[in-house]
């Protein structure tokens, strides 16, 4: 007589377990998942809440930050390394994983499987717009390697434009997403916080912590079109929205 096995247990609220005992699948999903943390995420909470952020103090503070950033040793294998290729690898593989699984939200409406669906989207969106703005910022007119003062004016000329402001928007809101709650599937499938409670409890801190990235994200967006900025004499840079450049205001106080 045939044995009829088991089905295999399926994932509660639509988040598939990493098990072991799957082969190359199970060491590219742990690889998956942990990129999507170290290094793609830490390059996200640096870009938004530190450097993003600098554009708050004004153009001066944001060319200051870039300058720093392009100065870096071995800049250019630290992005490809650090930046470009994990984020190649953890979005296409991300799309595999969604091509290949099933959603059920319509049979199985409640919220772990509406935000399990919205990280797919979420995570496509986020590449669409992380390699335009790579793209736009890194190949394409006056290089901020070589010319950090033009930064802003760059960052600003694509932002005053509705359309694209708009996009940067839902970039900006999608990205945050994508990456607060990943921190919750990283930890539940890890096994890093297990039980019902504090699960729910990682998963407030997520979310506000999702909350901190759009609001950071939300007042650098602000500071770009409301800074205007103008190249002074001697390449320095003037702040327009007050009229002196930074240094003659900071010395107009003392």
């Amino acid at each position: 007589m045939a044995s009829v096995s088991s089905p295999a247990p399926e994932a509660a609220h639509g988040v598939a377990p990493l098990r072991a005992g799957q082969g190359y699948s199970f060491v590219l999903r742990r690889l998956h998942s942990l990129s999507g943390i170290v290094p793609v995420g830490a390059f996200l909470f640096e870009h938004i809440l530190i450097s993003n952020s600098t554009a708050i103090s004004g153009p001066d503070a944001y060319a200051n930050q870039v300058r720093f950033l392009a100065n870096l040793p071995l800049v250019f294998l630290l992005e490809l390394f650090g930046i470009w290729l994990p984020i190649l690898f953890h979005a296409l593989y991300g799309f595999y994983i969604w091509y290949r699984g099933d959603g059920n939200t319509a049979a199985y409406p409640w919220s772990g499987n509406w935000m399990y669906t919205a990280q797919r989207w979420t995570g496509g969106i986020a590449f669409a717009y992380i390699l335009w703005h790579t793209y736009t910022m890194r190949f394409t007119g006056v290089d901020l390697h070589a010319d950090p003062n033009a930064s802003f004016g760059k960052v600003q000329g694509e932002v005053m434009h509705t359309g694209l402001f708009l996009f940067y928007v839902v970039g900006l809101v999608a990205a945050s997403w994508h990456f607060a709650y990943g921190i919750w599937l990283f930890s539940a499938k890890w096994g890093i916080v297990s039980g019902d409670k504090a699960q729910k409890r990682l998963l407030r801190l997520c979310l506000a912590f999702f909350l901190v990235l759009c609001g950071a994200g939300f007042a650098s967006l602000y500071s770009f079109r409301s800074h205007m900025q103008e190249i002074g004499p001697g390449g320095s840079i003037v702040d327009s929205s007050h009229g002196l450049p930074r240094d003659a205001r900071a010395g107009s106080v003392r």
